[in-house]
């Protein structure tokens, strides 16, 4: 009989709490939604078959031949010989309607075009939230892509080598994780000229390292003391050959869990930013920035959506990595299970 590999049993114990396969399900439906928002949520048709011309994914592309001609001009200007294949839902995220074809304040509830309303400036919410699930996700998944990097780094280095190299790397750490991170987020951002969802990522990033890094610290103080790593020392190998082949790649398992609430907590970081205003720039599609445009006319009923519905969003995604991050953590423990 084949012995079970580690992943397989890894699985097998994730599998069995219904919570986080809840979550991961979740986390696979918005990363669907992150990846296709452009073919669920736009302004421009997919395929296109006009004055016997036949353009492909216009929706992805900018198209001169097509500028000014949006879904709702090729449903009013279309002939028979003419045929399109739309969106899931004809809005995009950016377009903005004629000034005269505005009446009253904004922003407007839910109409004709518009199931979940309007932004202040004629915005399609629904559009906005779909697209915005590419911002969240996007921003969570790199600013942890690059903290782990650093992070993993710092700890191998301080960790493997021990000594003042492991002071000067502990000291730094613990200095920038007494800075206040809100704070500190919002000074470095403060600092930039123009943000933008890349300044973000990186200022997320840069200063999200410090858990990762003591972690892998911890892991690699119990590996290279393990007997293989010894007999891989004492048979000649270099140090950078040990630290790749022998310890990283038995170090690294609990950051799986890290990384998994760390893009929960980078997409409410994204989110807070954006709502200070020191985050992802007018006219990003933003959750964050929806939740600002509704607070401005938090009064008004039909303003309510642009608070609740990205609200509501967050919490999803954020439940969702936390759901997932706690079942890697139980499946992964080995104290938690017999076999």
């Amino acid at each position: 009989m084949r012995q079970e590999s580690y992943g397989a049993r890894v699985w097998r114990r994730f599998r069995r709490q219904k919570a986080a396969l809840a979550g991961l399900v979740v986390i696979v439906a918005l990363v669907f939604v992150a990846l296709f928002a452009d073919f669920i949520a736009s302004d421009e048709p997919i395929l296109l078959h006009l004055d016997g011309v036949t353009y492909y994914f216009p929706n992805l592309r900018h198209v001169v031949a097509l500028e000014g001609k949006d879904n709702r001009w090729l449903r009013e200007n279309m002939t028979v010989d003419d045929w399109a294949v739309f969106p899931l839902f004809e809005r995009g995220p950016y377009s903005i309607p004629p000034l005269q074809s505005l009446e009253g304040s904004l922003p407007l509830g839910p109409g004709p075009g518009h199931p979940l309303g309007t932004d202040s400036t004629g915005r399609d919410v629904l559009a906005r939230l779909v697209h915005g699930t590419r911002v969240s996700l996007s921003v969570g998944l790199v600013a942890v892509g690059i903290y782990l990097l650093i992070g993993t780094a710092l700890g191998l280095i301080g960790g493997y080598y021990g000594g003042a190299t492991d002071e000067v790397i502990a000291r730094v750490t613990e200095i920038v994780m007494n800075f206040p991170l809100l704070f500190l987020l919002l000074a470095l951002q403060g600092v930039l000229e123009k943000t933008s969802v890349v300044s973000t990522m990186v200022v997320i990033g840069l200063t999200g390292w410090t858990g990762a890094a003591r972690l892998v610290r911890a892991e690699v103080l119990r590996v290279r003391q393990l007997d293989y790593v010894v007999a891989s020392r004492a048979l000649g190998a270099s140090s950078p050959r040990v630290v790749l082949k022998h310890v990283l790649p038995n170090a690294v398992a609990p950051l799986f869990v890290t990384a998994t609430f760390g893009v929960a907590s980078a997409i409410l970081i994204e989110a807070a930013l954006s709502f200070l205003g020191f985050g992802a720039p007018e006219p990003t599609a933003s959750w964050g920035l929806l939740m600002t445009d509704g607070f401005q006319s938090i009064l008004r009923p039909e303003a309510w959506p642009l608070v609740l519905l990205p609200g509501l969003a967050i919490f999803l995604t954020v439940t969702a990595f936390n759901l997932v991050g706690e079942g890697l953590r139980d499946a992964i423990d080995p104290k938690l299970h017999v076999g």
